[in-house]
This record gives C-alpha cells, structure tokens and sequence, in this order.
C-alpha cells in the first residue's frame, strides 16, 4: 500500500541553507539532519572536511506529507533546476499566495498564480536553489 510520495530535492552544496529555508518557508518541522560525516569512514572513499559538513539526509515533516533533502555528493554531477518538480496542494486560496510568495523570495515566477480548470489559484515559482515549485488550490468546485 501506497502511503504516499515524498519529492527528494538535491543541493549543490547548500543543503543546510535549503533545510532552513523549506522550514520557514513551508512551515516543516525539521525531523532531522545527517552529515556526510556521520557515515561510517570508508578508505575506499576518502571525504574532505568540506565534504563531511555536506548534507546526507534531511527529512522535514510538511502538515501529513515528507520533503527530503541532500546534496549531491562531492564530485557528482548537478544542474540545477532538472532534478526535481514538487507540487503543493492547498485548500486555502490565501494560503497559497502566502507559500507563493515565501517560495519567491530570492527566485522568480514561473507561472502567476491565477485561477484555471483545475483550480481557482494555481502557479508556478522557481526558487532560489533552482526548485520549480507548483502551487494549486484544490476546492471541490475545482476537483
């Protein structure tokens, strides 16, 4: 059984930036943070300091859903933006604007928020770590 999904959200390095951020921004409750350096040592893999202080696995609790973030590991590939599309379901019209509008500080709209088919406010916000975001209101008149 399906209990849910849970959108992963790769950093570049500013993991413990977006944590904070998600938790303001979204209201989440931070359920924790592992470092790279809480990882058993591995001679195989050596990490710089650099690299221990780099985000593992963060979980942060959103009202009944999970958002999880990590950066990339040191040396991997990242383009940002690509890796990742999360959508917000709300059931508050002014609600949504106020996440909207969080999820803008530093980023840039995508889409304004605006009624359409599906419901009566619904937009699209890049962020400042590169996340598209889609924000939509769902009412039974829209559902």
């Amino acid at each position: 059984m399906i209990l849910g999904i849970h959108p992963y959200l790769r950093t570049n390095g500013n993991g413990k930036e977006a944590v904070a951020f998600y938790e303001q921004a979204l209201e989440a409750e931070n359920l924790g943070v592992q470092t790279y350096a809480d990882l058993p040592d591995n001679p195989e893999f050596p990490l710089s300091e650099e690299a221990k202080n780099l985000v593992l696995h963060a979980q942060l609790r959103i009202g009944n859903t999970f958002l999880m973030i990590s950066d990339t590991f040191p040396g991997q590939p990242f383009q940002v933006g690509t890796q990742v599309d999360v959508a917000v379901l709300l059931n508050d019209a002014g609600k949504a604007k106020e996440v909207f509008d969080k999820l803008l500080d530093g980023g840039e709209v995508v889409m304004p928020l605006q009624e359409t088919p599906w419901s009566p406010s619904y937009g699209q916000v890049k962020d400042k770590f590169g996340i598209t975001w889609q924000i939509s209101t769902i009412t039974e008149e829209h559902s």
